[in-house]
């Protein structure tokens, strides 16, 4: 008799189970058994290029085929068969992290900078970040202008949408206000910054109007 009693009470012990199970799934509820991720489709984040530089430097030790650049004793690879004390610049980058949410109001986290190569003199290391830094003008899409007032003062904004998708404020005057007013399009400075291992992807950034 024990015996039945034990199996009568395991027995209930895996329907009450499988109960829980199925009104778990059948809930709007979250089952404690569900381990996605829910990320909010309002807001989007994304990593794109955002700079580059130039940074002058002595070559300190030689550890077999690297080389610590001074004055911060980065390792580096010794491509250019450097020798101690010469004198060598630095191309440096830096990404960002951006979140944007529904409004289009974006944040932005900025890396470290990190040294990509190196270069025998100055005039190298530029003609290839110029590669990689490019200006350009272009038509962009006018989202619109408004006006702020406090007291006597007013204050004229546009707001441009830049082919990356993030949309930017900037202060005008009030003959620019009237002059975009009822425009759609508008011709803007950019700096396109290019990712140096994936040309292809790039970051427009507002550099002024074109006149």
């Amino acid at each position: 008799m024990k015996t039945n009693h034990k199996i009568i009470r395991t027995g209930l012990g895996l329907f009450l189970l499988a109960a829980l199970l199925l009104s778990a799934c059948s809930s709007n509820e979250p089952s404690v058994f569900d381990t996605s991720v829910t990320t909010s489709e309002d807001t989007s984040v994304s990593r794109v290029p955002w700079d580059y530089r130039i940074v002058e430097g002595t070559v300190g030790d030689l550890i077999g085929s690297d080389m610590t650049v001074l004055p911060n004793n980065e390792l580096m690879p010794n491509d250019g068969n450097y020798a101690t004390g010469d004198k060598i610049w630095s191309l440096q980058y830096m990404d960002a992290e951006m979140t944007t949410d529904a409004s289009q109001r974006t944040d932005v986290n900025l890396s470290a900078w990190e040294t990509i190569k190196t270069f025998k003199s100055q005039e190298e290391a530029k003609k290839d970040m110029d590669n990689l830094k490019i200006n350009v003008t272009t038509e962009v899409d006018l989202v619109g202008v408004y006006q702020t007032k406090y007291k006597d003062q007013t204050r004229d904004f546009a707001i441009v949408e830049l082919p990356s998708g993030n949309r930017i404020k900037q202060p005008i005057d009030d003959a620019r206000y009237k002059e975009l007013e009822k425009k759609k399009k508008v011709s803007v400075k950019l700096e396109e910054v290019h990712d140096f291992a994936d040309y292809d992807s790039a970051y427009a950034k507002f550099r002024g109007w074109a006149s």
